[in-house]
């Protein structure tokens, strides 16, 4: 079965980074498009950035742009969010989704549990 494991996830101070980590297991990871969300509290869910199956495109949501960076290790069958320059609004709990065959970062279908950020002084 289709399991999604993040990890990385912690107390940052702003300003900070942090990195997290998905690791896909039950399907062909490098075949499918992945996709970052999350959710901050009292909030909806965000969709924050994708990239497609062979890592060569990624997509991010204007209010990550230029600070979170995407990637994927195909032979790990892992994907990366790289979080820089991190803001008190970045808190939230942060799930990993898989997307669709190909290019479709956003035929998200199977959810990970989360990995919670907060960043704080």
């Amino acid at each position: 079965q289709v399991q999604l494991v993040e990890s990385g996830g912690g107390l940052a101070q702003p300003g900070g980074s942090l990195r997290l980590s998905c690791a896909a297991s039950g399907f062909t990871f490098s075949l499918y498009a992945m996709s970052w969300a999350r959710q901050a509290p009292g909030k909806g869910l965000e969709w924050i950035s994708g990239i497609w199956s062979d890592g060569s495109d990624t997509s991010y949501a204007d209010s990550v742009k230029g600070r979170f960076t995407i990637s994927r290790d195909n032979a790990k069958n892992t994907v990366y969010l790289q979080m820089n320059s991190l803001k008190p609004e970045d808190t939230a709990l942060y799930y990993c989704a898989k997307g669709g065959l190909g290019k479709k970062m956003l035929a998200t279908d199977y959810w990970g549990q989360g990995t919670q950020v907060t960043v704080s002084s």
